[in-house]
C-alpha cells in the first residue's frame, strides 16, 4: 500500500505539472493521423501517441491524451471512419494517456485497462470517476469489433506495473505504450511499480514477437520499427553499465550525476527525462 501511494501521488505531481502546461497550450493542438494500414490509424497531438483501428462495428481507440481534446480527437476519427468510438484502451495509468477517458466515457464509450490501471487512477481523487475503466483484466484480454478482435497482453513491472502492448488483427502493427520511447531515455516509474530490468524484459519479449517489418506505434516519438526498439535496449543496457561502474567505484548518486554519462548518449536527453533523472533512476 505504501508503494501504492508513493507511486500515485508521484502520477499525480506529474499529471498537475503535464496537465497545467498542456492545457495553455491546447486551442493550438492540432491531431494528425497517419494511415498505417487498410484499418489502423495513429494520431498525433499532444501526449502520448493514439492508435486507431477501425472494425466492422465500431472503432477501437488506445489511448486519450488530455481531456481538453477530446473534441479534436473526436472530429479527427469522424474523418477517418463513420463508425463510432465504441471502445478506449488505456495502455497505462499516467495522465497524457488518461486525462482524456471521461470525457469519451461520457459518450458511451468503453474504457478498457489493466486491472492495476484501475487500483492506481482510482486512488487519484483528482481523477474524473466517470474516466475509470469499466471493463479491467489481468494477463491477455481480445476487444471484438465485428469478426475481428484487438488483442491486449501485460507486461508486468517495466514503464509501470500496468503496461499493455496491443496487437492489431490482420496487420504487423503494434502499439507499445510508454514501453517505448523513440531516442530519448524513457521514463521509468519506480514509484508505480516500474523497474529497469523489468523494462528490458518486457521490450525484449515484445521483440522477439514481431519482426523487421512490424509497424510499432510508440508512446511517445515517430512510427518505428524493430531496429529503433533494439537501439532503445542497447542504449539502456550501455547506460546503466555506466551506472553500476560509477557506483561499484563508491561514488553516491550525486557524484554520479556530476560526472555523467559518455558523450554518445547526450542526444538521448529530452525536457522531462534529462540527463539527471536517468541516471539516478539507473541508480536507483
Amino acid at each position: 500500500m505504501r508503494g501504492l501511494k508513493l507511486g500515485v501521488l508521484s502520477a499525480v505531481m506529474l499529471f498537475a505539472s503535464t496537465t497545467a502546461q498542456a492545457q495553455s497550450n491546447m486551442d493550438d493542438v492540432e491531431i494528425k493521423a497517419t494511415q498505417l494500414s487498410e484499418r489502423v490509424y495513429m494520431l498525433t497531438g499532444m501526449g502520448g501517441n493514439i492508435g486507431v483501428y477501425v472494425g466492422d462495428d465500431g472503432v477501437v481507440m488506445i489511448d486519450a491524451q488530455y481531456k481538453g481534446l477530446a473534441d479534436k480527437i473526436t472530429a479527427a476519427i469522424a474523418k477517418i471512419s463513420e463508425q463510432p468510438i465504441r471502445t478506449l484502451v488505456n495502455t497505462h495509468f499516467h495522465g497524457d494517456h488518461t486525462d482524456g477517458n471521461a470525457a469519451f466515457a461520457k459518450q458511451g464509450v468503453k474504457i478498457v485497462a489493466h486491472e492495476n490501471v484501475k487500483t492506481r487512477l482510482a486512488a487519484n481523487e483528482k481523477f474524473e470517476r466517470e474516466g475509470l475503466p469499466t471493463i479491467t483484466f489481468d494477463k491477455s484480454l481480445e476487444v471484438k469489433t465485428g469478426s475481428t478482435a484487438v488483442r491486449l497482453k501485460h507486461y508486468p513491472h517495466g514503464h509501470t506495473d500496468g503496461d499493455v502492448v496491443v496487437w492489431f488483427p490482420s496487420s504487423n502493427i503494434i502499439h507499445a505504450g510508454d514501453l517505448f520511447f523513440v531516442d530519448r531515455f524513457p521514463f521509468i516509474d519506480l514509484n508505480a511499480g516500474g523497474n529497469v530490468q523489468g523494462f528490458i524484459d518486457n521490450v525484449r519479449a515484445v521483440i522477439a514477437d514481431i519482426d523487421g517489418d512490424t509497424q510499432i506505434i510508440p508512446g511517445h516519438g515517430s512510427l518505428s520499427k524493430r531496429s529503433d526498439w533494439l537501439r532503445l535496449v542497447h542504449m539502456i543496457e550501455a547506460t546503466r553499465e555506466e551506472v553500476m561502474t560509477m557506483k561499484e567505484q563508491g561514488m553516491t548518486e550525486d557524484e554520479a550525476v556530476a560526472k555523467g554519462l559518455s558523450e554518445q548518449w547526450a542526444d538521448w536527453s529530452w525536457s522531462f527525462i534529462t540527463e539527471e533523472r536517468w541516471i539516478r533512476t539507473l541508480y536507483k
